[in-house]
Formats: C-alpha cells, sequence, structure tokens
C-alpha cells in the first residue's frame, strides 16, 4: 500500500525507500562558520501490549520524522504487522505511520522503523550579523501560530503578563528577547513534585519550574500574546558525545517569526541547562536533535476518537474507539561516519 513520498510498507515485510543525504559533517564550530551537522540511524520500535479479548480494532499512529531545510530523511525500513500507510495531517502537516489490526489473535502487536537522518544546525545568521541586509521574502503566516492552545493561553493574565515583560521595547527582536530572558529567569528545570511536563503556560506562572514543555508553552504564550507567530516543536535529543545508545525521553523547542529577519530558533531550557550558551540558543538550535511534530492540540490522520493530542512524539493507540496506554516505545541511535 503506498503513502506520502512513496513509502510502501507491506505485511510482514521490510521495504526500502532512498533519498539524498546532504553531507556528513561531524564537527564542531564557532559562530560563522558553516553550519555543523550529524547524521545518524535512529531506529523506533513499538510494542502494543495488554489488548484484550475480543478485541474487534487496534489503530495505531506513530510519529515519523520530519523533512525541511534543516533535517533529512532517508534509508527508512518498516516493519508492520498488516499493511500500513504514511500520511500527514493538515494543520502543521506532521507525518505519521498510521495502521488498523482487525479482529487481532495476540495481546501485543510489534512495529519496528528504521531512518537515516541528517541534522543540520539551524542559525538565524540575520539575527547574528547586524549588517545582513533583511530577508526580502515574507513568509505567509497560519494564524493558528498567534492563537491560543488548549493549555498555552494567550489573554487574559497571561496578556498582562506579557505586556509587562514587553513593556518599553521598541522592536519586535526586543521583545522576543525580553520574553526569552524572562523564561530563563522566571523558570527552574525541576521535574520533581506533579504537574510538570504538560506544556502548561499557568502551571509554568504559578510554579516557576518544569521540563522543556513547561518552558516553551510559557515563551509561545507570552509571544503570542503580542502577536508574534510562535510554533512548538517536539522530537528527541541526541546527547552531545557522538556514538550509539538509547534515547533518553523527549525534547521540544521553539521557533518565532521576526518580518525581516525569518524564523528565530529558541531553545529556553537549553538556555538554562547550559548557562554559557544563553546567547547561542536565542537564534540557534544545534545539530543534537531529531524532529518529529510541530504544532499542539493535533487531530491526527485518519482522525483519531479520542481528544486532539497534547504534543505527538510517542505513539498513539486506540483499541476500539477509546484510547489505549499499554504502548511501549524505545528509540535508539548510531551516529554514521
Amino acid at each position: 500500500m503506498k503513502g506520502l513520498g512513496g513509502v510502501v510498507v507491506s505485511r510482514f515485510r521490510s521495504v526500502r525507500c532512498s533519498a539524498l543525504v546532504v553531507g556528513v559533517m561531524l564537527l564542531s564550530r564557532a559562530w560563522g562558520d558553516a553550519p555543523a551537522s550529524r547524521t545518524v540511524n535512529l531506529v523506533y520500535r513499538v510494542l502494543v501490549k495488554d489488548i484484550p479479548s475480543r478485541t474487534r480494532e487496534v489503530r495505531v499512529w506513530i510519529p515519523y520524522p520530519t523533512e525541511d531545510a534543516y533535517q533529512q530523511v532517508s534509508e527508512v525500513t518498516i516493519h508492520a504487522p498488516v499493511d500500513s500507510r504514511l500520511t500527514h495531517e493538515s494543520a502543521y502537516r506532521n507525518r505519521m505511520i498510521y495502521f488498523c489490526v482487525k479482529n487481532p489473535a495476540l495481546k501485543v502487536i510489534p512495529f519496528d522503523m528504521q531512518f537515516v537522518i541528517t541534522r543540520k544546525e539551524h542559525v538565524n545568521q540575520l539575527l547574528r550579523d547586524p549588517k545582513a541586509k533583511p530577508a526580502k521574502k515574507r513568509e505567509k503566516i497560519s494564524p493558528r501560530l498567534v492563537q491560543a492552545d488548549k493549555l498555552a493561553p494567550v489573554t487574559g493574565e497571561v496578556k498582562e503578563l506579557s505586556d509587562q515583560v514587553t513593556n518599553g521595547k521598541a522592536t519586535t527582536v526586543e521583545k522576543v528577547r525580553a520574553i526569552y530572558d524572562y523564561v530563563l529567569q522566571h523558570m527552574v528545570y525541576d521535574k520533581s513534585g506533579t504537574g510538570w511536563g504538560r506544556g502548561d503556560t499557568r502551571y509554568a506562572c504559578e510554579v516557576g519550574k518544569g521540563n522543556c514543555t513547561d518552558y516553551h508553552a510559557l515563551f509561545i504564550s507570552l509571544a503570542r500574546a503580542q502577536g508574534i507567530p510562535a510554533k512548538f516543536e517536539i522530537g528527541f535529543p541526541l546527547p552531545v558525545k557522538r556514538g550509539e545508545g538509547i534515547v533518553a525521553g523527549y525534547h521540544c523547542w521553539a521557533q518565532c517569526y521576526v518580518e525581516g529577519l525569518g524564523w528565530i530558533p529558541v531553545d529556553c531550557s537549553e538556555a538554562d541547562r547550559q548557562s554559557d550558551k544563553t546567547d547561542y540558543f536565542f537564534g540557534a538550535h544545534d545539530e543534537n536533535r531529531i524532529l518529529l511534530s510541530t504544532g499542539r492540540d493535533l487531530l491526527l490522520s485518519p482522525k483519531q476518537h479520542g481528544q486532539p493530542l497534547n504534543y505527538f512524539v510517542f505513539p498513539y493507540v486506540e483499541i476500539d474507539g477509546q484510547p489505549h496506554p499499554g504502548v511501549q516505545s524505545e528509540v535508539s541511535y548510531k551516529d554514521v561516519q
């Protein structure tokens, strides 16, 4: 069965598709040099467990890595228990593998996919170089990128706070930097207790701690409250040291759009954890990350029966129309040299 990009996935078979990988440059660099890049072999394994007897239908969605100017995907191999397809949702064009198992005979369903991914460092050079000429091309921005998410409001107390943080700032860049600095001053990277990790702006405001989702929910809310387009991106972190291993959890970051400069990459939580790189992560994303999806409150393709997903980095499964928590996933990487 064919999906987007010509990926063909057949029952109990592995099928490959190839695309051009843009260079392998495993380099450390100083600002102003050519962007660093990193190529890894990424394996994403999924196990749907605890399937009840007499189940009629198991629907599975697994995020599929993004391709853009900073990330290239090639050499895709997929093992699925039934025919699968590559789909995309409409709001952010996120891609995913989807399959449906009817009347499953077993209580577990395995799935795995493997990629070669080249990730490039993203540096906004116009922001770095005050002598650079402004970008002439104005990008068409989706209205969604200045609107609230379910857990990231842009009105009321959040708007009042945003006005306070940006008070006296004349340009959009100055406002964005003020918001970035406020998030770093206000937040502490701390995953103790409960409530963190949901990307809840109100929680971040009140508690002042959390993980990357909480940092960037606050950043995006404050930016959008000023009418500055901002987008949420999520994927997997790669250890700085080259090698191989299991990916520990997920990571998210943000971008905001400034006319004349284009998209400005921002990583508040990494800047807080690496205080010597505070200026670097305002205007740059390093190459040590894999992007899986953009946006929040997502409707999948085909549409799920359950509520929109808060974010999409792990598999989502429904059994007979109900969300199923019995899903185990593991992601591993190996640097390609």
